[in-house]
């Protein structure tokens, strides 16, 4: 169905809303179609992973995913939708935040409005990224209450989250929507929200949907395309379908916010998670520090290096979305007090932007990378002070144990919390999830289970992996700390995911901000890596370069 013939049929249901009523559960929105040509034309593509085995999800039929909005949407005219895109488009939380209280904007708009980008987008088979594979049926009738709070004065001081809609990434529990994680064990996960989903909630934010992910965050196959789930199909990248990466694993969190699918999105990140697809699709991205924000109800990999983390069109919105997550979790054994005030993630107003910032960079990547080096030519320009440097030759070595023994260990926490009064998830364990996948690989594991069936073969000892941990955390921020240390930098400057490894390890924050794009037209972006807790101070460093340098462009066929 293109999106000329989806136009015209909400034009016609207009003129026949009681019709539409009666008929709702038997509306076809969307047909599947044959996807053997877009997956045989990549079978040449110069990335080994990209060589798809399939794009569609054989498991989602999107006509249930969309049909319970569906009269609420059919009820918002394109012309409505147009005279909204000034209010809406690109714009940060505050400039929404200032439609709503001058009454140009209601917060059902606002929700309406995502969710017409959504249908247009989605249900067109030429445009779908495959990226939001759940709604929530309640999202409008919650907006309308936001509305009616305003109307009432009875906001208060509400935190600047309040009415902006959200999407999660699908293995962050959200009450009234399955988890999945991608994998079809889980597809009827229905568990209690996620800690800082409650968080979302309180301040009163809406919930829009979920998106789709690398499959287990990532860690089940090896060499497979990011972005792909059986449950969800492969997420594609809005500034070139089948032709770059979604990045992964959060990819439909960064898709969707490319596309102005919602104000933002959640990711979570393990080693690049976050990273990754925010440079891929340029958007900010922040992976904070491990335990800023509770990892309590999101399916794990490993509970030594995972967090959430905003994903967002501007660094505002993203320094927003940190704080309405923030809070301390007595459930979540890495999660620290911050008693800072409400909006520290805002420059001080006497900031001076970059002018005198210590700025560390790769002298290997001056070398290799031209946006890199004429990026650290402008910083120069505005007034940072560049010093380049060689990090140490740090061990690596164990990483991946790491991984495979704390998700042999912190899975089945999740599903014996989550999952154990649930007759529909029939699994407790990496060896009950390889089980299943293997009884019908064709459909569940079409790129193999590699890595899972690593973690079963990895015999790393409880004292061996406490060697590893420990040696790795040093490491990692022998890596940085030698030339933060020697120079008193302010951040290191990265280039997208390239040291989100080292990163994990030390447990150090890090944040994306898009820089450009390459003469092909893939995004990169510029990263920057600062020591615990420093979220403010690179929240305030990549505001003053993103002001400067206002690199983002809307993705070419999603400005309509």
């Amino acid at each position: 169905m293109n999106r000329i013939i989806w136009l015209l049929l909400f034009a016609t249901l207009l003129s026949c809303k009681q019709e539409v009523k009666k008929t709702e559960a038997e509306v076809v929105l969307w047909e599947p179609y044959n996807d053997s040509a877009q997956v045989a034309a990549n079978q040449d593509h110069e990335v080994e992973r990209m060589r798809y085995k399939l794009i569609q999800s054989k498991v989602i039929d999107k006509n249930e995913v969309f049909r319970p909005l569906y009269a609420e949407v059919s009820a918002f005219s394109e012309t409505s939708y147009q005279k909204l895109k000034p209010l809406v488009l690109e714009q940060d939380i505050p400039t929404i935040q200032a439609a709503v209280r001058s009454g140009k904007l209601t917060y059902e708009e606002l929700v309406l409005f995502y969710l017409y980008r959504i249908y247009k987008y989605e249900l067109d088979n030429v445009t779908t990224l495959n990226t939001v594979i759940a709604l929530n049926p309640n999202v409008v009738d919650e907006a309308r209450q936001r509305d009616s709070e305003l109307k009432a004065g009875d906001t208060g001081d509400k935190h600047a989250i309040y009415g902006m809609p959200i999407l999660l990434k699908d293995n962050i529990n959200s009450s009234g929507m399955r988890t999945t994680a991608g994998s079809i064990a889980l597809a009827y996960n229905d568990p209690e929200d996620a800690f800082i989903v409650r968080q979302l909630k309180d301040k009163g934010a809406l919930i829009l949907g979920k998106v789709n992910l690398s499959e287990w965050a990532y860690f089940m196959c090896s060499g497979c395309p990011v972005g792909y789930s059986a449950i969800g199909g492969q997420t594609l990248n809005p500034y070139g379908p089948r032709q770059f990466e979604s990045g992964g694993s959060s990819s439909g969190s960064g898709t969707s916010v490319a596309a102005n699918y919602a104000v933002a999105a959640v990711g979570t990140e393990t080693s690049g998670s976050i990273l990754s697809p925010s440079s891929q699709n340029s958007v900010v991205g922040l992976k904070p520090t491990v335990g800023l924000l509770s990892r309590s109800g999101i399916v794990p990999i490993s509970g030594t290096l995972d967090t959430p983390g905003p994903m967002t069109k501007n660094v505002t919105d993203n320094g927003i979305f940190l704080d309405a997550m923030r809070g301390f979790d007595e459930t979540d054994e890495a999660s620290v007090q911050t008693n800072w005030e409400g909006v520290w993630y805002k420059p001080a107003e006497d900031d001076s932007g970059l002018k005198g910032k210590k700025l560390g960079v790769f002298k290997s990547l001056m070398e290799s990378d031209s946006i890199y080096r004429t990026t650290v030519a402008k910083l120069r320009d505005l007034g940072a002070r560049i010093f380049e440097f060689s990090p140490p030759e740090v061990d690596m070595s164990g990483f991946i144990n790491i991984l495979n023994m704390d998700m042999k260990h912190d899975l089945p926490a999740y599903l014996e919390r989550f999952t154990k009064n649930n007759s529909e998830v029939t699994i407790n364990s990496i060896a009950d999830a390889v089980a299943f996948n293997e009884s019908d690989s064709l459909l569940r594991i079409p790129y193999g289970h590699a890595l899972f069936e690593g973690i079963l073969a990895d015999s790393t000892t409880a004292e061996e992996l406490a060697e590893i941990k420990a040696r790795l955390q040093k490491n990692g921020r022998t890596y940085f700390n030698t030339a933060m240390n020697e120079f008193r930098l302010d951040a290191v400057l990265s280039i997208n995911n390239y040291h989100a490894g080292y990163a994990a390890v030390a447990k150090y924050p890090a944040l994306t901000v898009p820089m450009g794009y390459k003469e092909s037209g893939e995004p990169i972006s510029l990263t920057f890596i600062g020591k615990q807790y420093e979220e403010g101070r690179l929240l305030k460093l990549g505001k003053a370069f993103e002001d400067a340098i206002q690199a983002r462009n809307m993705p070419q066929g999603y400005e309509d």
